[in-house]
């Protein structure tokens, strides 16, 4: 045995392998259909379908309309998820009692818990089919995890600050203000804008349940099989991806 591997460490690696190899065996996947030749041929007949898109002027009027509408429900709903998990990061990191501190985290880990995508088809079924949804689904999701993040940067904050402007009298709201805030807003920044890049890909794929944008364009399209549009939708899906990520990182070059 080489210097550095212990026991437990290659047990561990038997015991990944074994499991890999059970789940291939449990989900019985036949992976050897996908490279026949028949399988190839119907993938290569299926993609080309896709082209060319459909660059007319109506459906591309449609497609902007859709672009507008995700990057809204993404920005929308990230701003209120900083806003709310701000809030509950105070107490989650412990500010006031370990029973409050208890009570927040369980909610932000309730928010976190629940994917994008149950809580989508909850909100539609609460407040209707539209970005309405749609927004209020990602906002409850990104709560839990900026709250998390937040709490956590709150705790690795050094105290050192807003206590002595509290021990010189300065009320606690001011305290945190000038003390700690200042501390953490590039770390609340960085994991907002983040949130923020990961929020406008899933407020594109949160149209498939009912919650509007472009999401809901390409369930459209897919379903009456109109391939050719389904391909536009696609393409301005990844030219939005690719402007979100460069704003994000030109915002925290900036911050």
């Amino acid at each position: 045995m080489k210097p550095g591997v212990t026991f437990g460490g290659l047990a561990a690696i038997v015991l990944v392998l074994a499991a890999v190899a059970g789940s291939f065996a449990y989900l019985d996947m036949p992976l050897g259909a996908l490279f026949t030749g028949a399988a190839v041929g119907e993938a290569v007949a299926f993609v080309q379908r896709f082209f060319p898109p459909d660059l007319s002027a109506d459906f591309l009027a449609k497609v902007g309309g859709a672009a507008l509408e995700t990057l809204a429900i993404s920005l929308v709903s990230t701003l209120l998820a900083a806003v709310a998990g701000a809030l509950l990061a105070m107490p989650a990191a412990g500010r006031q009692g370990r029973a409050v501190r208890r009570v927040a985290r369980f909610v932000l880990n309730l928010l976190r818990s629940v994917p994008e995508l149950v809580w989508a088809t909850l909100m539609v079924l609460a407040a209707g089919l539209g970005p309405f949804a749609g927004t209020l689904a990602l906002a409850l999701h990104t709560t839990g995890v900026l709250g998390r993040l937040f709490a956590e940067a709150l705790e690795n904050a050094p105290p050192t600050p807003a206590e002595a402007l509290a021990g010189s009298g300065t009320p606690a709201v001011a305290a945190f203000l000038y003390g700690t805030l200042p501390l953490v807003a590039p770390q609340w920044l960085a994991y907002s804008l983040y949130r923020w890049e990961m929020n406008i890909r899933m407020a594109a794929i949160l149209g498939f349940v009912g919650a509007g944008g472009l999401g809901g364009l390409l369930y459209y399209s897919l379903s009456l099989f109109h391939e050719a549009e389904a391909s536009t939708v696609i393409l301005a899906m990844l030219a939005m991806a690719i402007a979100v990520d460069g704003a994000s990182a030109w915002l925290r070059r900036k911050a």
